[in-house]
């Protein structure tokens, strides 16, 4: 199909060299030549090292640990591209970092998802791609199109083979219970919520169940696992009221702090993410990870010839 630009190009920044190699290999597009390194002070320093004029550039840089340089870097090849004449410049970013602070909450805080919009906005960005945001509603945030991709074709293939009326779908905290709703209506399972109190930025006190998990096999879904305060909290409760077995299904494994110890130290079958984020340590065993290259990669060939992305979550 014909496009408006002069060809298609791939250009990964050092955020996730993996998951960047997957999807050129599945468009059997090479990626763009091109220096992404330090000055000696730590400075970003970009140099393309091919024509990209008039091309339709998709930038492949979640914005995952460490944030702040993956953030800056992503910034500077958006810069490069824009300065090189490019036809269009894609941001994929299946990991938007700083999503969660996307509201004034309290008093004397910033909204720093709607700060790092108008930094990729001002930067040069013509179209962003995320996944599974930690708000929706960040969308509203950029004035270019953002095509907001879910995991769920991922995770259905990789439940379809439970027993649907012995599972049943937990949402964490008040939080994800659109999200959990959405896996329970995918998969037809039963669904239900774990109350919780939050005394604090890192402590959670869960308190309450509403539904019924008893003699069930519970998938607890959220978008994202960071301390895995939350989730491990919710497991212990799930368990508590008669959970048989129990999984964790979450988007973004990020992984902070003591996450990794207390997943590794929970009663879980399994901790499943996808590869969002690229690992900065080795996982324990208990850990699957997914691979979500063929669904960006799918995302990115429709985006340049003019075809529909929706369509990939009708079910």
């Amino acid at each position: 199909m014909m496009t408006l630009y002069n060809g298609l190009a791939l250009l990964a920044g050092t955020a996730h060299p993996p998951l960047a190699k997957a999807i050129s290999e599945i468009l059997e597009q090479p990626l763009c030549s091109a220096e992404v390194g330090r000055f000696p002070d730590g400075e970003v320093n970009v140099k393309l090292s091919e024509d990209v004029r008039g091309k339709d550039v998709f930038i492949l840089q979640p914005t995952c640990p460490p944030v702040n340089e993956n953030l800056v870097e992503l910034l500077t090849l958006i810069d490069c591209c824009k300065r090189s004449s490019v036809g269009r410049i894609t941001a994929v970013m299946p990991y938007f970092g700083y999503a969660r602070k996307d509201r004034k909450d309290e008093g004397r805080v910033p909204i720093t998802a709607k700060l790092v919009a108008d930094l990729l906005t001002v930067a040069g960005v013509d179209r962003v791609i995320a996944m599974d945001l930690h708000a929706p509603q960040i969308q509203g945030f950029f004035n270019v199109p953002v095509d907001h991709l879910y995991a769920k074709p991922v995770f259905r293939e990789r439940f379809a083979g439970f027993d649907r009326e012995n599972t049943t779908i937990v949402a964490p905290d008040a939080g994800g219970i659109k999200m959990a709703r959405a896996y329970s209506s995918m998969l037809g399972m039963n669904f239900a919520i774990v109350d919780k109190r939050r005394m604090g930025p890192a402590e959670v006190v869960s308190e309450n169940l509403i539904g019924h998990v008893d003699g069930q096999d519970v998938i607890l879904v959220d978008d994202m696992v960071a301390t895995a305060g939350t989730i491990v909290d919710a497991s212990r409760m799930v368990r508590a009221h008669g959970a048989k077995k129990v999984w964790i299904a979450a988007t973004h494994g990020v992984f902070a702090g003591p996450a990794l110890e207390r997943l590794a130290g929970a009663d879980l079958e399994g901790v499943i993410v996808t590869d969002t984020v690229c690992p900065q340590s080795e996982y324990p065993d208990v850990i699957e990870t997914l691979s979500v290259a063929p669904l960006l990669a799918e995302t990115i060939h429709r985006i340049h010839v003019c075809r529909s992305v929706s369509s990939l979550f009708l079910d």
